[in-house]
């Protein structure tokens, strides 16, 4: 008896006349709640007719029946089979065929069945190696059959593809990781020893393999019941997939089979101990790191880890590279205290990560575990009379901006679209409209976040005050936070001024812009960046700026002191939707090594800040200098109403460089000039910057909550206050 106790699954294989005939019955095959359907075409090319297929339906498993691999050159398919597994969401199983017999290499001569399953099996290798995403190196193969110098690789599929296939020869595809073989019922119980002696021959469990099997329609339900039951309980089968069945055959298989054989089975396995479970394939156990039991993963959470073909998605950040061991996406604050759950108990580091954006918070790291909140995304509208919105942490500000756009609302919320809800409302948020509406945090009216011992907690004013006050300003050290709530502002069209200035006369042009800018109405806000002088160019600033109005006069009125501040050499003026200024395209982060910056928080841009920024800027020590308005709003709330302290400033100022040592050694020379610190852009994690950000009584308080709260500083992998 053979019983690799995979969970069962069902499916049909429909060889289709016409693409209409594919489609209906795909539809049929999820309607009736089967897991897989398969394609072959007559007349239609399979794949075209795959994608057909896939554009109709929405839930069922996609797969090609056997497609022969010698008429595709593998890296095309690779990335073929990834594009079409992102348009489906992570449909797609890939089955292969050698081709036996037809195959030719170069065009020169057919290949012999041993042969052909050798080329298939450096096929799928090359298939994998094109989804792979524990390298950025680029793809090499010298195989007897495909040599590949040096291809690109990407992208990664949605979900791992699985890859199965058939034929005489299992051993050359079982060790390049096939997931599956495909047999018929008749040939089931001889295939199982081959399969299984091919397996351990690679290396692999051989229950990693599950077996697929075709079977024909059967006018009674009982003697088709049994014959099933037999061959997952005797035989090792999973998979079953009846063959070109018409509907009525179709519907007999899925409404009578299909629950008579799953209710056999279980009831078969549970009299016997067996517990259902599939087996990881081997070659995503190979990529695990040390310290993890990852076997103890509770089940019901979605994980990735290295060696998935998601795993390029995840390890890093916006501007730092990772490779953690594990990925945790929760998708609901009961999974995210089961994630911590497990967390705790693994001895490597711990990072919480929302939208990956963050420049201070680490959000990744190397062989440890991250718990990604992106799943938690929701954006849902309370109470329009109050304005009340409630955000997950996975949400992005982009996201959030084109859901309250037609409301006429919006919420300041950093300069970027991209940047994750719960990193920056729970520091900050210093945006577009800030001067006008203040930091994100201050439109935060309520929390809900799950603590270190995994209590889901409620915060806000009334109800664990104190902890509502150090979430604003040091949320990341005292829990992770599932949702938000904001009373938002009513926001319309506002004018967008994009400025190139001629900043050669630097310390002047600065203390001018800064003069300007604090004299300007609160609805102004925005933001300058100088870059690395270039030898023989004059010092070039982009000005960017933002004016809650949408009266050009008004806009125009605002924006003509600033422009005076110096030569302007180039300009835009435009009248958008907030959302429009939000917006960003789809994309991932690849950060590589560490980033760089220093910032601080500044009450006035005074002729001796101005004139340290310009030796900063002359130095060549930074690529990237900027300033961004504060004050305002900002500062009408009182210094100790919330954990961010840096109430006065009129400005927030950061700095990105090459070098660790050589920028911190002119930043430091700079701190008599400074009134604190943004944590979001500050990756100097010395101690001191903790007096920096949280002055005097401030921190006090929160080693206070920190003891109180995290006794054992679970959450410490970012600016830490310790308990």
């Amino acid at each position: 008896m053979m019983d690799y106790a995979h969970p069962l699954r069902f499916g049909a294989h429909v060889v289709a006349r016409t693409p209409q005939e594919a489609a209906e019955r795909a539809r049929l095959a999820e309607e009736l709640g089967l897991d897989l359907v398969t394609v072959s075409g007559e007349e239609t090319d399979t794949w075209t007719l795959l994608s057909w297929v896939a554009g109709r339906t929405g839930r069922i498993g996609l797969a090609p029946h056997l497609l022969d691999a010698a008429e595709w050159a593998p890296a095309v398919l690779g990335r073929a089979a990834a594009g079409l597994d992102l348009l489906a969401g992570g449909r797609l199983e890939l089955g292969l065929g050698d081709g036996a017999g037809r195959w030719e290499a170069s065009g020169v001569r057919p290949l012999p069945p041993e042969q052909a399953a050798t080329a298939l099996g450096e096929a799928i290798g090359i298939i994998r190696g094109v989804w792979g995403s524990d390298t950025r190196l680029p793809l090499r193969a010298e195989g007897e059959h495909y040599r590949i110098a040096g291809a690109e690789r990407g992208p990664a599929p949605a979900h791992n593809i699985p890859v199965w296939t058939g034929g005489t020869r299992p051993d050359p595809a079982i060790a390049a990781g096939a997931d599956g073989w495909l047999t018929t019922s008749g040939g089931l119980a001889a295939d199982q020893a081959v399969i299984d002696e091919a397996a351990v021959r690679a290396g692999r469990d051989p229950r990693e393999i599950r077996r697929l099997v075709t079977v024909a329609p059967r006018a009674a339900a009982p003697e088709w019941t049994g014959e099933l039951v037999a061959m997952a309980l005797e035989h090792g089968a999973g998979t079953f997939l009846v063959e070109d069945a018409d509907e009525a055959a179709l519907r007999r298989f899925a409404q009578e089979v299909v629950p008579a054989v799953r209710q056999a089975v279980a009831a078969a396995r549970a009299a016997r101990g067996v517990t259902e479970a599939a087996v990881p394939s081997s070659l995503v156990r190979a990529h695990r790191h040390p310290g993890i039991d990852y076997e103890a993963v509770p089940a019901h959470l979605t994980t990735i880890e290295p060696g998935d073909a998601g795993y390029a998605r995840v390890r890093s950040t916006y501007m730092r590279g990772g490779s953690p061991g594990l990925v945790l996406r929760p998708g609901t604050p009961a999974e995210v205290a089961d994630a911590l759950a497990f967390a705790r108990g693994q001895q490597v580091p711990l990072a919480v990560r929302s939208g990956g954006h963050g420049i201070s918070g680490r959000s990744t790291n190397h062989g440890g575990i991250v718990i990604d909140v992106s799943r938690l995304n929701a954006i849902e509208v309370l109470d329009k009379e109050t304005r009340r919105v409630r955000i997950g942490p996975g949400a992005r500000w982009s996201d959030v901006a084109g859901a309250l756009a037609p409301h006429g609302w919006a919420l300041s919320s950093g300069d970027y679209g991209g940047v994750g809800v719960g990193g920056l409302a729970t520091a900050g948020g210093v945006g577009w409209l800030v001067r006008e509406h203040g930091l994100t945090l201050d439109r935060l009216r309520a929390v809900d976040l799950v603590l270190a011992d995994g209590s889901l907690v409620r915060a806000d004013d009334t109800r664990n005050a104190e902890l509502f006050w150090a979430v604003r300003g040091a949320g990341g050290n005292f829990g992770i936070v599932t949702s938000f709530e904001f009373e938002v502002d009513e926001v319309g069209e506002v004018g967008f001024a994009q400025f190139v200035m001629d900043a050669s006369d630097t310390a002047g042009f600065l203390r001018r812009w800064g003069a300007a800018i604090e004299a300007a109405p609160r609805d102004v806000s925005g933001q300058l960046i100088i870059g690395r002088p270039r030898p023989g160019q004059p010092v070039i600033a982009q000005v960017m700026l933002v004016v809650d109005a949408d009266d050009a006069e008004t806009v125009l009125d605002r924006l003509r002191p600033i422009a005076a501040v110096a030569p302007l050499l180039d300009h835009t003026i435009q009248i958008l939707p907030y959302s429009a200024i939000m917006h960003v395209p789809p994309g991932g982060h690849d950060g590589q090594g560490d980033p760089v910056a220093r910032s601080a928080l500044a009450d006035h841009l005074t002729a001796d800040l101005a004139a340290a920024a310009t030796r900063l800027i002359m130095s060549g020590e930074t690529y990237f200098f900027q300033i961004r308005t504060v004050g305002g709003a900002v500062s009408d709330v009182p210094a100790d109403a919330t954990a961010y302290a840096g109430r006065s400033a009129n400005f927030q100022l950061v700095a990105f460089g090459p070098s660790r040592a050589r920028l911190d050694a002119i930043w430091d020379r700079m701190r008599p000039h400074f009134s604190g610190i943004y944590l979001n852009f500050e990756t100097d994690l010395r101690p001191e910057r903790l007096d920096d950000a949280f002055p005097g009584e401030t921190l006090r308080r929160l080693r206070e909550l920190k003891r109180r709260y995290d006794p054992a500083n679970v959450f410490r992998d970012n600016f830490n206050i310790t308990p």
